[in-house]
């Protein structure tokens, strides 16, 4: 007599051959918690259905387990593989192609999700219309010949200018006086003695005081020999 379909033996008899895969008691319990089945219950269930024959089992040790019965599911003969393969490779296909056509949607949406709404295009358009004011605005004060840096500040700031490339040109002959009367009869490679004593000049490190110097106000410049 089968169980009613609402008892435990009912309930695990489904399960396991809905799953027809080797399981064990803790399995079948864990998967079955959603039906308010304790291991003690699920065990007993197992048990009598297999002292009744509608599952099988095989002994591992001390642990059971459980199978569904084999003869109770059809078997496809050859020609019928074949077809559930033929179906099952049809499937794979759609499913790639329904993947393809997921992943173009879903970047036509992050472009879409990209784009600016019409309030940001308001918001960005007023900033850089700002923008555009603040510059024009002082576009026309340097056309107007309004002096943004007053003439002492200006004064300053060149005479600081000044004596820096002035101190910079002193210690650069200093260096170079020197490092010529230590290397004058020096046998080591000069470049070698150079790195060996961590020395580095203005070109190991990027920078021209010829060209710095130009930057100078004309008519202050130093010549070259002085």
């Amino acid at each position: 007599m089968p169980p009613k379909s609402d008892t435990a033996e009912s309930i695990v008899l489904k399960f396991v051959n809905e799953q027809n895969r080797p399981l064990n008691a803790q399995n079948v319990a864990d998967a079955l918690q959603k039906d308010n089945l304790k291991k003690t219950a699920v065990q007993k269930a197992l048990d009598t259905l297999c002292e009744s024959g509608r599952i099988t089992f095989k002994e591992y040790g001390k642990q059971k387990i459980y199978v569904a019965r084999q003869d109770q599911f059809d078997i496809p003969n050859s020609e019928e593989l074949d077809q559930m393969k033929k179906e099952n490779a049809k499937l794979q296909q759609d499913l790639e192609e329904e993947k393809r056509a997921i992943s173009e949607v879903e970047g036509e949406i992050r472009a879409l999700q990209s784009n600016l709404t019409l309030e940001q295009i308001r918001a960005k358009q007023a900033k850089l219309g700002t923008e555009v004011e603040a510059m024009e605005e002082k576009l026309n004060k340097l056309r107007d010949g309004v002096t943004l840096v007053r003439p002492e500040d200006r004064k300053a700031i060149e005479g600081i200018y000044m004596e820096t490339i002035t101190h910079w040109r002193k210690r650069k002959r200093m260096f170079k006086d020197i490092w010529d009367t230590i290397t004058e009869n020096s046998p080591k490679d000069l470049k070698e003695f150079k790195e060996e004593l961590g020395i580095e000049n203005d070109e190991d490190v990027g920078v021209s005081l010829q060209s710095l110097s130009e930057l100078m106000p004309q008519n202050k410049k130093r010549g070259r020999g002085q």
